[in-house]
């Protein structure tokens, strides 16, 4: 399923951990691959994709704007949908606490499917 909106936002953590394809032995690695797949997709969407812990040091790539959290990941994406409420914005995560706390400002949520196809 892919999903289309003016801003995607995406958290790293929650869709990485959603396939046990190693990650965990280089959690920035995987981050990487993913920020790569997400830039791959093209399109006038903008992207954020947003990092926390051993992933900080990901650098965004054109199409897709890395967004380190200095904190927690969720309240970081907490505050970006805050940031971009009224617009067309989807956050792509698994977490249930955090899909009702951006629900809160009117955005979309949809599972890590939408940007794993190998899922």
């Amino acid at each position: 399923m892919a999903v289309v909106a003016g801003v995607l936002i995406v958290d790293a953590a929650n869709v990485v951990g959603s396939v046990p394809d190693g990650w965990w032995r280089d959690r920035r690695g995987a981050a990487e691959r993913l920020r790569d797949r997400l830039a791959a997709r093209g399109g006038d969407e903008e992207i954020i994709l947003v990092v926390e812990g051993a992933a900080r040091g990901v650098e965004s790539v054109p199409g897709v704007r890395v967004d380190p959290a200095p904190g927690s990941g969720d309240d970081r994406i907490v505050e970006l949908a805050a940031a971009h409420a009224g617009r067309d914005c989807v956050v792509v995560t698994a977490d249930r606490e955090l899909r009702e706390r951006v629900r809160a400002y009117g955005v979309r949520c949809v599972g890590p499917r939408a940007v794993r196809p190998d899922r």
